[in-house]
């Protein structure tokens, strides 16, 4: 049992905002080309274009809709996107730290680029004295704005996450909406130590062992899509040891590398259900799909903007392991390398050679973090101080009735009352 921000009673699914990713279902025909997409197509909403809603649909294709075109598949989603709404109204002006982030902050922008914003906001003491959690993130309606509340921002920062540290080191003066987002700035140097090599460096690393991996799937997809789409009645075992055969997989018998071949096509349609181009996670609907016609998509994973980050963050990492304590760092792509990210941004560079770039970068970075001059650890105790310091500021506005949104104009807290369900 559990408390939640109120009852679904006077909820109407057709009006809740549906934040980007909601699953959803169609309520009406749209025509798009000569394609007709009759109601009660599924698929994932991607953007929030000139107030619609685009939408991605199982088995290719997208077109757009008005908000009460669509209906949230599951009741969750529905209650997700209503709490995420009311906590946006209610707590956006308690941001004190907005800062433009991604290719804009990394010099990397070009004239399609969004205009990301992360940054912090401070919960109202009211929110964090009841039953009912404040919430620990706020996201805009269209996705291009993400805060988190300053205790979670703070414990992300001390361990060192990529996204958090950015958003501090590169927020300056303008960024700060309110005197406690400068106690924040203030203390963002007590976050850094050679943690960064684990949750910038490691973490690419790790990313680049999946990019290597669904590689090889995606080079496997095509093959296997064109084995289907001649022989549609191929077996999964069948097509398992043509793979195996065929793309050398690797095993000490035939079994053991048909079993990983049949493996890889497993993951295959798991894929494709994932991305939406197929409406199951199923051998049936994979060979159904390759007989359509299935239109490959570019798998998310290997997309050109994932590829160019993870350069990006091996870079940044290796640079940042060998300042000195208290040196800032350069966020910003170094000239050199800037032209190479923006033609691997624009799909210009195939990926085994993005990749085989990849590998090359880890020896640097095992050497910066070798000789590593940062403390090992974050400066807790700093850290702490500053976020006690923002929670007595909060304490002292609203017990003085203040102006502003943590006195006066504070909004008020969730109730707190078991949803109907739990009743």
């Amino acid at each position: 049992m559990a408390l939640r921000l109120g009852g679904l009673a006077d909820l109407d699914p057709r009006a809740v905002p549906l934040p980007l990713g909601t699953e959803v279902a169609t309520r009406v025909d749209r025509a798009v080309g000569d394609r007709v997409i009759t109601a009660g197509a599924v698929g994932r909403v991607v953007a929030v274009v000139d107030g619609g809603l685009e939408v991605e649909l199982v088995g290719g294709g997208r077109a757009r809709y008005a908000r009460d075109e669509l209906a949230p598949r599951k009741l969750g989603q529905v209650r997700y996107a209503r709490r995420r709404d009311d906590a946006w109204q209610a707590l956006a002006p308690t941001i004190v730290l907005d800062v433009v982030v991604g290719s804009r902050a990394w010099g990397l922008a070009d004239g399609g680029s969004d205009e990301d914003h992360r940054g912090v906001f401070v919960a109202p003491l009211a929110w964090t004295t009841g039953l009912v959690d404040p919430p620990g993130d706020l996201a805009s309606a269209d996705a291009t704005g993400a805060y988190w509340e300053v205790g979670k921002a703070l414990r992300q920062a001390v361990r060192a996450d990529p996204n958090t540290l950015e958003m501090l080191f590169v927020a300056d003066a303008a960024a700060v909406r309110d005197p406690l987002g400068a106690t924040l700035l203030d203390v963002r140097d007590a976050c850094v130590s050679q943690a960064i090599y684990g949750s910038f460096g490691r973490y690419a690393l790790s990313q680049l062992d999946r990019l290597e991996h669904n590689q090889r799937l995606a080079d496997h997809r095509a093959t296997v899509l064109g084995w289907l789409a001649a022989e549609p009645t191929l077996t999964l075992d069948a097509v398992a040891a043509r793979l195996a055969d065929a793309a050398a997989v690797r095993g000490d018998t035939a079994e053991l590398a048909t079993r990983r071949a049949r493996g890889y096509v497993k993951q295959l349609y798991r894929s494709l259900y994932d991305q939406g181009q197929l409406p199951e996670a199923t051998w049936a609907a994979l060979v159904a799909a390759a007989g359509g016609g299935l239109a490959l998509a570019t798998a998310r994973d290997l997309r050109p903007k994932n590829a160019y980050n993870l350069i990006r963050l091996l870079d940044v990492a290796t640079r940042w392991l060998g300042l000195a304590p208290g040196e800032a760092p350069r966020l910003r792509v170094p000239d050199a390398l800037a032209p190479t990210l923006r033609a691997i941004k624009r799909g210009e560079v195939p990926m085994a050679d993005v990749l085989a770039m990849a590998r090359s970068m880890t020896p640097a970075l095992e050497a910066a973090r070798a000789t590593s001059r940062l403390p090992r650890q974050a400066d807790v105790a700093r850290v702490e101080a500053a976020l006690r310091a923002i929670r007595h500021e909060v304490a002292r506005r609203a017990l003085a009735d203040a102006p502003g949104p943590w006195g006066h104009d504070a909004p008020p807290p969730p109730v707190a009352r078991f949803d109907e369900e739990d009743r």
